[in-house]
């Protein structure tokens, strides 16, 4: 039912699949504290949410007075990993939503993050998700240009051999919600409240046609989106 409506569907992995976004930005803090940059969580999140850590090194820079250097970049990654690893959870419904649309749709389902390729990999399988991905996982780390850029969902869909035009994607940032409509998709936008998460009125205005709160609800929104 869904398939016949959109040729596929493309999710975004952080604050979409997993809960990761404050995790990772309470590690964020941490690093960019020892660097001499104090901020708070909420400005951490603020700031960076939905971007990768390595397009924003000029304004790390700008902040802390240290170059952003592979090496610097490599050991931030090894301990945000090993706080997923401990403390990662899915995103409540998630575990329900995917199976059912990888079953609707044939297994036409895709995982576009902004993220690099290891962190998706791990946080997919930590709760349980990445049988349901496999080989359809794409990070924006690995193409020319990630998000707001529309790249790695055109990715996800050419891997489909779907038209992006009839793909749905979900996102839940306005960075991501951007990237999806840039690349010409319909975009549903997860917006739960709290922290991670940006509000519902920037998603619509970023270009998400809908906004919805339940991630469970998703299957029967998109089977039922005209």
């Amino acid at each position: 039912m869904v398939a016949m409506r959109f040729e596929a569907i493309l999710f975004d992995c952080d604050g979409v699949l997993v809960d990761s976004e404050p995790i990772t930005h309470r590690v964020l803090v941490q690093v960019l504290g020892e660097r001499g940059w104090q901020i708070t969580q909420e400005e951490c999140m603020r700031i960076f949410i939905g971007k990768a850590v390595k397009d924003e090194a000029a304004l790390i820079e700008r902040h802390t007075g240290h170059p952003v250097t592979q090496e610097w970049l490599q050991a931030f990654w090894a301990r945000r990993n090993a706080a997923l690893v401990n403390d990662l959870v899915v995103i409540p419904g998630a575990e329900t939503a995917v199976p059912a649309l990888h079953a609707a749709t044939g297994g036409r389902i895709a995982c576009a993050s902004g993220a690099d390729r290891a962190k998706v990999e791990l946080q997919l399988r930590k709760v349980g998700l990445h049988g349901y991905f496999e080989d359809r996982i794409f990070s924006g780390h690995e193409m020319p240009k990630s998000k707001p850029a529309p790249d790695v969902y055109l990715a996800a869909a050419a891997a489909l051999g779907a038209d992006p035009r009839r793909c749905a994607v979900v996102e839940d940032t306005v960075t991501g919600v951007t990237s999806g409509a840039a690349a010409g998709a319909t975009v549903f936008g997860y917006s739960p409240g709290g922290p991670g998460h940006s509000p519902a009125e920037s998603l619509r205005a970023a270009g998400a046609v809908h906004v919805f709160t339940d991630m469970a609800s998703l299957p029967d929104l998109l089977a039922n989106w005209a």
